[in-house]
């Protein structure tokens, strides 16, 4: 099939609703096509018998990293399935562009690794950060330096080779929020990066609030259903241009098969974190009226992940549920449990773990689509040691009053 329309990042003749991007971006040619579901291509090579064609083409895109015009030539050089989806978050994060990864970490790598090949090793990064994330920037695996901070010292921390400022918002695990517009104003030229794995574009668009790169792992809310794994970097063409060239020589491409799975779940994505975040909001508000629950977080921008301190042993929780699936991972239709000091954010260093609210007795839950009062039932009889005191809140009061 020659390249599609859709394959292109563009804009819409008149704004629509996320709703119906969700729905129909990356899927608008179809019909002219005469297909209804997107087509897949698994295809690793693609035959032409113009090789001096071809020559020019592949020294254009090795020039610019601009896609190819034309049919594709290699499947680590682009692929219409992928295309689609990459063209669909684009639209849905409100940006020129967007390129997507084999995983989230694959994606930050190549973002990372992009802005050292000009010279900027230097990252300012502010905690809680995915463990990872974390790990990744500060082990030096890629020649990368790190310097940690709260949104207040970013300004102060920003040096000539800086190449980034990275936060995620809301943060994994503790759900902290940050100002993105006033982050994005103290990193003045230097490009901010939002991880907005957590909250989606459904409740929060970065780049409207002056963020110039936003970052998703793809295998959580954006696939839906724990059966994907993928990355994607939402931005300007200019710099999705350079992680093309990135993607291309590391080969951390996203396998057609998986973008498929990703535009399919785009289309349903709005109403999933609406109705899990319904269930969040009401599990957050029973937790803390729970006097075995030390402590809830839920972020005021809303959004379907909970996390809790316990005054019992927070193993014993996780080993007790049977409704509720004790793994990692989030953003699956079905609700997630785990002790990020034990599993996502093990690799953390314990003292910077625990200066970033990361303690021992944290549990982070991802909130599916189980009926509430059904997902109540399960948290009760995991949490059956006997109350210790009274519970201290932080919930928001703005939380709604019930399903």
């Amino acid at each position: 099939m020659d390249t599609e329309a859709s394959m292109l990042p563009s804009t819409t003749p008149r704004s629509r609703a996320l709703a119906t991007e969700a729905v129909h971006a990356g899927r608008d040619d179809l019909a002219a096509l005469g297909l209804h579901a997107p087509p897949i291509d698994l295809s690793t090579t693609y035959p032409s018998y113009d090789s001096r064609g071809e020559a020019e083409r592949i020294d254009a895109f090795a020039t610019t990293g601009a896609r190819l015009d034309g049919p594709p030539v290699y499947a680590r050089l682009d692929n219409p399935t992928t295309a689609r989806f990459e063209t669909a978050l684009a639209r849905l994060e409100g940006t020129a562009s967007a390129v997507s990864f084999a995983s989230g970490m694959a994606a930050l790598t190549a973002v990372l690794l992009a802005r050292a090949s000009m010279g900027l090793r230097h990252v300012v990064a502010v905690r809680p950060l995915y463990g990872c994330s974390d790990h990744l920037l500060g082990a030096g695996l890629l020649g990368t330096e790190v310097t940690w901070t709260d949104p207040a010292g970013i300004a102060g921390a920003i040096r000539p080779d800086t190449g980034l400022v990275m936060v995620e918002t809301p943060a994994n695990p503790t759900l902290a929020e940050v100002d993105i517009r006033a982050v994005a104003y103290s990193c003045g030229s230097v490009p901010l990066l939002v991880d907005n794995t957590f909250a989606t574009p459904v409740l929060q668009r970065p780049v409207e609030h002056g963020a110039r790169i936003v970052l998703h792992s793809a295998t959580k809310y954006l696939g839906g259903h724990g059966d994907v794994m993928g990355g994607v970097v939402a931005c300007d063409e200019e710099f999705a241009a350079r992680l093309r060239q990135v993607r291309f020589a590391t080969g951390g491409v996203l396998h057609p098969m998986a973008g498929y799975l990703l535009l399919r779940g785009l289309s349903t994505l709005p109403v999933r974190v609406r109705a899990a975040s319904t269930s969040a909001a009401e599990l957050s508000r029973r937790l803390t009226a729970d006097p075995r629950i030390a402590r809830v977080h839920y972020p005021k921008v809303g959004g379907a992940m909970v996390s809790f301190e316990v005054y019992g042993d927070p193993h014993r929780v996780i080993s007790a549920v049977r409704l509720i699936t004790p793994a990692v991972s989030l953003g699956s239709v079905d609700t997630l449990i785990q002790h990020p000091a034990s599993i996502s954010h093990r690799i953390v260093d314990e003292g910077d773990r625990q200066a970033a609210g990361v303690g021992d007795r944290l549990l982070r839950m991802s909130v599916g689509l189980e009926d509430v009062e059904d997902l109540w039932a399960d948290l009760c009889q995991a949490l059956s040691d006997p109350p210790a005191r009274t519970a201290a809140v932080t919930v928001p009061e703005w939380l709604p009053t019930g399903r």
